[in-house]
């Protein structure tokens, strides 16, 4: 996986996951963490057209229609377990 220009790679964080986690990847100087919960679909896919990564946990429906077609991103990670 490339980085975007300017060398960082953006993960979006869409739902509340653990700040250790958080921290870990604030840490890494690789990575861009924006936190933006609560978002609405249409929002959403907005503010994906430039992450290259997405963490949900279970409250972000993530869909085909908020994933951008020519956009960047390259992961979705589902922080959890269970079924839903």
């Amino acid at each position: 996986m490339k980085a975007k220009a300017g060398g960082k790679f953006r993960v979006l964080v869409a739902d509340p996951v653990s700040e250790v986690g958080l921290d870990l990847l604030r840490r890494d100087p690789r990575f861009e963490v924006v936190i933006r919960l609560k978002m609405a679909p249409a929002d959403l896919k907005v503010a994906l057209a430039d992450a290259d990564a997405l963490v949900v946990r279970s409250e972000t429906r993530v869909t085909a229609e908020v994933i951008p077609v020519n956009g960047r991103l390259k992961v979705v990670g589902r922080a959890g377990v269970g079924i839903d």
